[in-house]
């Protein structure tokens, strides 16, 4: 008779068997305080001054401002005695912006860094962070291309306010670096330490984000999310938290996009819809930082860098695709391997159709996730400028760390083979 885990009770009785279950091992890494929830923005000034009065804000490029956001932030850390700089970032964050945004800080005695934008400008305020109090340049710390110096930290405290609905870096111990162009890169600057002090989720900020910032975003997060639950590294710590975002995502992504893409929705109207996809955003970082990725990631930083396409619209074109490939590989040369059915697990909770077996399920899921491509306007890769001479570059670059916790190891013919069906 199976028996549950020692110290875990029961409320079978002592003669009734119960479902197998194993949480395994697993470590979880370094996580931010969150506050989440609708007007959390509202505190953030005085957060902010707890932690310390000297402010460098890293921000985007409009979002505040649009909003009229930024001036009462200001305004309000004004009253409470805090000095502000701040540092705009457009565009994703390169080299030579956190090295000369470091270099022009270093010495301004900064207390607290706070990243409020997209993930660029969240990843840029976490590596400069990371860097005001070491000697260092992110070139020394790079995965993959740095010059392999461990990071020493320490990292001023950083406080993480995301505005977009995707990345989840407010969770995440990592901060993506890109160098754009054909001797490009796009790698991370990985460590505990840049973990945000603090995160405020709140999904007012999301108002007004158009229809393509919605769609690349979300499939950013959905795919995060899949990833991490069938990743090599996934467990019992995560994948309750993978199921939960999934499951905000199926009800919250196509709805929010087609209700700011047929015109201009009232705040109340896609309230629902901004909670779910900023919940499902954070537990997507929350995942990844703990179990991994996998091939959509490894694919999409070397074509990124390459065409200069969306990480989030570079996601939502490669997700069908390879979760299609990585189930045929699955099948050919693993078929009893957990991931099958955890992929089948995936496509009964986003097709909401709980008692379908797993073969029907298996085969829906690549479908399903074209279809939700389809809907949300994303491109094909020829679209964003990938020509096939530049498949075997993308491929030889694709196997860096997400790539290691893929379900299966996919040969380079079926990463090309991925590629090409998405041109």
């Amino acid at each position: 008779m199976n028996r549950p885990p020692t110290g875990i009770a029961t409320a079978t009785g002592p003669d009734l068997p119960v479902s197998p279950w194993d949480a395994g091992s697993f470590r979880v890494g370094r996580l931010p305080t969150i506050e989440f929830g609708r007007g959390r923005v509202e505190t953030l000034p005085e957060r902010i001054v707890e932690i310390g009065r000297r402010v460098l804000l890293v921000t985007g490029r409009r979002s505040l401002e649009a909003s009229g956001r930024l001036g009462r932030l200001l305004d309000r850390l004004a009253e409470l005695g805090a000095e502000v700089e701040r540092v705009v970032v457009e565009g994703e964050p390169t080299p030579d912006l956190v090295d000369g945004t470091v270099s022009r800080f270093r010495s301004a005695g900064i207390e607290v860094v706070v990243g409020i934008g997209g993930g660029s400008a969240l990843d840029a305020a976490k590596a400069i962070a990371g860097l005001l109090r070491t000697r260092t340049s992110i070139l020394d710390h790079l995965e993959g291309v740095g010059r392999g110096i461990p990071y020493g930290g320490p990292a001023v405290p950083f406080v993480a306010v995301p505005t977009t609905a995707g990345t989840g870096s407010e969770a995440t111990r990592n901060a993506v670096i890109t160098r754009p162009g054909p001797d490009g890169f796009k790698r991370s600057f990985r460590d505990e330490r840049l973990v945000a002090q603090l995160a405020v989720v709140d999904p007012d900020l999301l108002l007004g984000l158009a229809p393509e910032t919605i769609a690349g975003n979300g499939m950013d997060a959905c795919t995060q999310l899949i990833e991490a639950y069938v990743s090599t590294g996934a467990g019992a710590f995560t994948d309750g938290l993978a199921l939960a975002g999934l499951e905000a995502t199926r009800d919250g992504l196509l709805r929010w996009h087609a209700a700011v893409a047929a015109g201009d929705p009232g705040p109340a109207e896609t309230a629902p819809f901004r909670e779910r996809m900023a919940f499902a955003a954070l537990a997507s970082g929350i995942c990844l930082a703990q179990a991994g990725l996998g091939a959509v990631h490894g694919i999409v930083a070397p074509l990124g860098a390459l065409t200069g396409v969306g990480h989030g619209t570079g996601c939502g074109i490669l997700l069908a695709e390879t979760t299609r490939t990585n189930l045929r590989a699955l099948a050919e040369r693993a078929p009893q391997h957990r991931p099958s059915a955890r992929y089948a697990r995936i496509a009964r909770l986003l097709l909401d159709e709980p008692s379908l077996d797993d073969s029907a399920a298996l085969a829906a899921l690549p479908d399903l996730l074209a279809d939700w491509a389809r809907r949300l306007g994303l491109p094909r890769l020829r679209d964003v400028g990938l020509r096939e001479a530049d498949i075997d570059w993308v491929v030889e670059r694709s196997r860096g760390s997400s790539m290691r916790t893929n379900p299966i190891v996919l040969t380079d013919a079926e990463i090309a083979g991925i590629l090409r069906a998405a041109l």
